[in-house]
C-alpha cells in the first residue's frame, strides 16, 4: 500500500494564541481611553462654554455673598380735602423670641410668658429645650401691653426683634377697595390679595436691591473688600380718588340701610361726571383688613361693584330713551298709545301690575316707568343700531378701573339680531347683565354732556425720589349728543318731581334720577325666582350743572319691594349729604315733601304683597 506523507508543519510557538488575545485587548483598551477622553472633553465643554455663568456663580460664592435688601412696600391713602389719610400702611411690630441656653430659669419663664401672650404653656415649653438653637419664635405682633410685661420680667433670654407688617388704620372702610396683605405665601412673603393690594401688588411691592462682598474661610464680610451695591427701590404710594369723609358717610348709610330692610347685600357708588373719579365706592356686608382671617365668607373679599353683575331692570330706561332721542325717532313730548301688552314670540310684556296708561308722552313713560313706551322706542331705533349704542354707553366691556376681577357684563343675547323679544326687554334692563360700576360710568354720559369718562379710583403714584404721576383715565368718547344729554337731565329731573323718584330728592336741589326694580334671574334654569328682587336707583345733580353721580342698590329687601322705597331713599340721603359736603348753594324753593305715588305703596310687607309671575320688572 502506498501512502502519502504529509510535510512535516513547522512547530507552533506558545505564544501565537496569546499575540491574538493581546491586539484585541490593546483595542479595547484605546478604545476606552478615546471615550474617556471625548467624554472629559464635553465636559469640559459643558462646564466652561455652555455652564460658565453657573459655575462661575458657584465659584464666585466660594469668596463672596450677597444679600437681597427688601424695599418698603408702597403706601396707600385716601384723599380727605386737600390732605391725605392712611388706608394701608407699613407698621412695625414687635416680634417675641427666645434664645434657650439663655433661659436660666426655664419653667418660671415659659409659665409668665404663657400667661401674658394667652398661648399655652405646653405650646411654650418645647421651644425652650433645644440649648444649641438660639432663636425661637414665641410669638408674632405682640401688642405694646403685652411687650410692656414681658419686659418689666426683665427674664434672660427674652427678646424682641421689630418686623413690618401691613396696617390698615381705618379698618373696614373701603375694605374691598383697598384689599389686605397675606404673609408667608409659598416663601413669596408679603402677596397682595384682593383690591387694589393684589391689581397693584407689582408695583407696590417696588424693587429687591441686592449687596454682595468679599468674604473669608469663615463665610464673614472682608470689611476691607470692595461692597458692590444694587440699591432697592421702595414701591410708590399711591393717592385714591375715595374721599375718606364721603366713604365713611356712604358705608353708614348703606349699613343702616340694609339693617332696615334686611336685605341680603348692598352697594353705593359716587362718581364725579367730568372726571370719572370715584368718590366713595362701598359695599355691604364687608370685612376687617387687619383680621381677615377671621372672615369665614371668602366672598366678602370680592368687591360687588366691579365684580358682581345683575339685571339692572328699568335704570335702562333712561339710556333707551337717550338713544332714541340721539337718534331722532322720538322727542320729550312724543306721544304714543299704550297697548297695555306687547306679543313677540310667545311672550306677553305687560307694564308692572297689568297697568295700561292709554295715550302718553315720553317723559310719561320714564315717571311711570312704562315698558311698552321703551318698548315702542326701542322698536323705531331697530335692534342692531339700539346694541350698537349699548356698547357705546360702555356695556358688554369692562370700564379698565385699576381694580382686579373686573367683569364685562352678559349682552350675548344680543348678538343676533334678528330676534325682536330679547331687544324688547333689554330696553327695560332685562334678560342682559351689567355691573354698578357700568351703570354710574352710563349715567355719568349722561351727566357730562353726552361723554363718557373712564371710571378711576387711583390719583395719582408718588415716588421716593419725588416723581408724582397722574394715574390713567379722562375721556373715553362721546355717546350722544350735549343737546340729548340735556334733554335727558331735565325728563330726570321730571322722575324725581313727578314720579316714583320723589323719594329720592334733596329740597333745595334740581335731582335727576330713575328707579329700577328687577327680579333676580334663577340660577342654571330659565326664569325668574319670584320671592327675589333688587332695587336700585341711579341719578345725578344738581341737573344742569351735576357735580356727583350716584347709584344705590339694595339686594332682596324684606320689607318692601319696589325701589322707591328702599334704594330711592338711599340715594336721597347720599346725595344730600355730599351737595353739603361740597357746601353747593340750593338754587330752588323749599317746599314740603311730595307724597308717594298711590300705585307705589311706600312700605308693603313682601309676605303681603308678591310680585306677580307676569311682571317683567318692577318699579
Amino acid at each position: 500500500m502506498i501512502r502519502k506523507h504529509r510535510a512535516p508543519s513547522a512547530p507552533r510557538s506558545a505564544s501565537d494564541g496569546n499575540d491574538t488575545f493581546s491586539a484585541g485587548r490593546s483595542n479595547t483598551l484605546l478604545f476606552f481611553v478615546f471615550a474617556i477622553g471625548a467624554i472629559a472633553v464635553a465636559r469640559l465643554a459643558m462646564i466652561q462654554v455652555f455652564g460658565h455663568e453657573r459655575w462661575a456663580a458657584l465659584a464666585e460664592n466660594q469668596h463672596s455673598v450677597s444679600a437681597e435688601i427688601l424695599p418698603d412696600r408702597g403706601e396707600i391713602f385716601f384723599r380727605e380735602g386737600n390732605t391725605t389719610y392712611p388706608a394701608a400702611v407699613n407698621r412695625e411690630y414687635p416680634l417675641l423670641y427666645v434664645v434657650p441656653r439663655d433661659v436660666e430659669d426655664v419653667p418660671g419663664t415659659a409659665a409668665a410668658l404663657s400667661g401674658i401672650t394667652g398661648i399655652p404653656l405646653e405650646e411654650i415649653l418645647p421651644k425652650f429645650a433645644d440649648k444649641n438653637d438660639p432663636f425661637e419664635v414665641i410669638k408674632k405682633k405682640i401688642s405694646e401691653e403685652e411687650a410692656s410685661r414681658i419686659r418689666e420680667l426683665d427674664a434672660e433670654g427674652v427678646h424682641f426683634l421689630n418686623e413690618k407688617y401691613r396696617f390698615y388704620p381705618a379698618g373696614v372702610l373701603a375694605a374691598q377697595t383697598v384689599g389686605f396683605v397675606s404673609t408667608g405665601d409659598g416663601g413669596r412673603g408679603e402677596v397682595g390679595k384682593y383690591g387694589l393690594e393684589a391689581s397693584l401688588d407689582a408695583e407696590l411691592r417696588g424693587k429687591t436691591g441686592r449687596v454682595k462682598q468679599d468674604r473669608d474661610a469663615a463665610g464673614r464680610w472682608i470689611s476691607t473688600s470692595d461692597r458692590e451695591m444694587d440699591p432697592s427701590e421702595e414701591g410708590p404710594d399711591i393717592i385714591l380718588t375715595i374721599d375718606r369723609v364721603i366713604q365713611h358717610e356712604v358705608e353708614r348709610i348703606l349699613r343702616e340701610a340694609v339693617e332696615k330692610h334686611g336685605a341680603d347685600s348692598g352697594s353705593i357708588v359716587v362718581m364725579e361726571p367730568k372726571t370719572g373719579n370715584v368718590l366713595a365706592m362701598a359695599s355691604e356686608p364687608t370685612f376687617d383688613p387687619n383680621e381677615y382671617s377671621k372672615t369665614e365668607d371668602f366672598s366678602r373679599f370680592l368687591n360687588p361693584v366691579v365684580s358682581q353683575t345683575y339685571e339692572p331692570g328699568s335704570i335702562m330706561k333712561p339710556l333707551t330713551m337717550a338713544i332714541g332721542i340721539e337718534e331722532g325717532k322720538v322727542s320729550p313730548d312724543t306721544e304714543f298709545t299704550d297697548p297695555c301688552a306687547v306679543v313677540e314670540a310667545g311672550y306677553t310684556i305687560r307694564n308692572a301690575e297689568e297697568k295700561c296708561y292709554g295715550r302718553s308722552s315720553m317723559r310719561k313713560v320714564l315717571e311711570e316707568s312704562i315698558n311698552t313706551g321703551v318698548i315702542f322706542v326701542e322698536k323705531l331705533v331697530g335692534n342692531r343700531r339700539f346694541g350698537e349704542y349699548l356698547e357705546q354707553f360702555g356695556f358688554g366691556r369692562k370700564t379698565g378701573i385699576e381694580l382686579p376681577a373686573e367683569l364685562a357684563g352678559n349682552m350675548r343675547n344680543l348678538s343676533d339680531t334678528r330676534g325682536d323679544i330679547q331687544f324688547f326687554t333689554a330696553s327695560f334692563g332685562q334678560g342682559l347683565t351689567a355691573t354698578p360700576i357700568q351703570l354710574a360710568a352710563a349715567y355719568g354720559a349722561l351727566a357730562n354732556d353726552g361723554v363718557l369718562m373712564k371710571p378711576r379710583i387711583i390719583d395719582r403714584y408718588m415716588y421716593e425720589d419725588g416723581r408724582e404721576v397722574v394715574a390713567s383715565g379722562g375721556e373715553e368718547r362721546r355717546v350722544v349728543s350735549e343737546e340729548t344729554a340735556r334733554l335727558m337731565g331735565e325728563m330726570l329731573e321730571g322722575v324725581v318731581l313727578n314720579g316714583h323718584g320723589k323719594r329720592a330728592a334733596v329740597p333745595g336741589y334740581r335731582v335727576g334720577g330713575k328707579t329700577g326694580t328687577a327680579q333676580v334671574a334663577k340660577e342654571g334654569e330659565k326664569g325668574y325666582d319670584n320671592g327675589l328682587t333688587i332695587g336700585s336707583f341711579v341719578g345725578y345733580a344738581p341737573v344742569g350743572d351735576p357735580k356727583f353721580v350716584v347709584l344705590s342698590k339694595i339686594d332682596n329687601p324684606k320689607d318692601v319691594i319696589w325701589a322707591e322705597s328702599s334704594a330711592a331713599p338711599v340715594f336721597g340721603d347720599v346725595m344730600k349729604f355730599l351737595l353739603s359736603y361740597a357746601k353747593i348753594e340750593p338754587t330752588e324753593e323749599v317746599k314740603a315733601p311730595p307724597a308717594p305715588l298711590p300705585a307705589e305703596p311706600e312700605a308693603v310687607p313682601a309676605e303681603e304683597k308678591k310680585p306677580d309671575k307676569k311682571d317683567k320688572n318692577k318699579d
